[in-house]
């Protein structure tokens, strides 16, 4: 199936990507090509104000309006004007998704699933990065899923912010839990981020086939079946879970608990994984069981998503606060990214 691959290369950082029971390429965020272009357009790119790059004069572009007030405007505001935060209109809300920096056993080559473990030093990096790229972005409210390496990158991440609310963990699982964490001044509640953990985020269990190493696993099993395992939408590994049993879950907690803080005009972030976040995308954007199976998410990506009138529009990955800005890439620029690419 044929893909188009948009190289998010953000500021003046390059991207890097690795594999978590994916396969993804470094530096890329592949999306299906049907879906680039009912939500992108083949013409239309919202750069940053001002002039484009001379390589790029030749693309169509067409300017962030400053004369109304959107989540669009408070990410193009400058990182070192605290005070200057326009209102954002009641109707629209941002959603970030980042899947986690890389971790140990992405390092190691490892079927990791369910497994609990933490990032490498690459994996902070690429956490803190992420930060950087989303520090203009207002976040209301965090999610992740309950496993280390997403609640580290979420909290790496809101390092940056240029807000500099204090993300807190919610913990509701009894009345003691909940009265312990109390917090008593609506001050220091209002410099707060509320996070929420949710299991439901976790990434694919991949049953047996965690811990063993992914080129080992193909020797064993042979390439045929890892990759079936692996890619396919409904075939579990051995006592694990298929992709679409991974969506069943990710997609009904997004629904029920995140969709509706979006609705009320909440900015949200999610840190969580490749296949929790490809069950979303798949829901977000609306694609095929055929269209889920080719979409690769880098680590330490950030994706950024505009909620507006009950849609989601999809609007690439946010710029770094040097270049504050949204992306929406144009096939043009996509083509020019790969040349660029084949050229290296």
């Amino acid at each position: 199936m044929a893909t188009t691959a948009f190289q998010h290369t953000i500021g003046t950082g390059g991207v890097h990507g690795c594999c978590d029971g994916l396969g993804s390429r470094q530096g890329f965020v592949n999306f299906p090509a049907k879906t680039v272009s009912k939500t992108f357009g083949f013409d239309v790119g919202l750069l940053r104000r001002g002039s484009c790059r001379t390589s790029f004069q030749n693309l169509s572009v067409i300017q962030a309006s400053s004369s109304q007030s959107s989540v669009a405007d408070q990410v193009l505001s400058p990182s070192n004007n605290e005070k200057s935060e326009p209102k954002k209109k009641s109707n629209e809300a941002a959603l970030i998704l980042i899947r986690h920096g890389e971790s140990l056993w992405n390092e190691k080559n490892l079927f990791t699933g369910c497994v609990d473990v933490p990032l490498t030093k690459k994996g902070v990096e690429e956490a803190i990065e992420a930060g950087k790229r989303i520090s203009n972005i207002p976040v209301d409210k965090i999610y992740t899923s309950s496993l280390i390496r997403a609640q580290m990158t979420a909290m790496l991440a809101m390092t940056q912010h240029r807000r500099r609310k204090v993300p807190i963990f919610t913990h509701n699982e009894n009345e003691q839990s909940r009265k312990w964490s109390e917090i008593y001044s609506e001050e220091t509640k209002s410099q707060s981020i509320p996070v929420v953990a949710a299991w439901q985020l976790n990434e694919r269990m991949y049953g047996e086939l965690q811990g063993l190493n992914k080129q080992e696993t193909a020797d064993r099993y042979g390439k045929e079946q890892v990759h079936e395992w692996r890619r396919s939408y409904n075939t579990p590994p051995p006592n694990g879970e298929s992709l679409e049993m991974c969506a069943e879950r990710a997609v009904a907690y997004f629904t029920e608990h995140i969709e509706p803080q979006l609705q009320r005009g909440k900015n949200v972030l999610i840190a969580a994984h490749g296949n929790s976040l490809r069950s979303i995308i798949m829901y977000l954007d609306k694609l095929t069981t055929e269209e889920v199976i080719s979409l690769e998410l880098s680590t330490g990506v950030p994706m950024l998503y505009i909620f507006k009138e009950g849609k989601f529009i999809r609007r690439g990955s946010p710029v770094s606060p040097t270049e504050a800005g949204v992306y929406a890439y144009t096939r043009s620029l996509a083509l020019y990214r790969q040349k660029l690419d084949e050229m290296n």
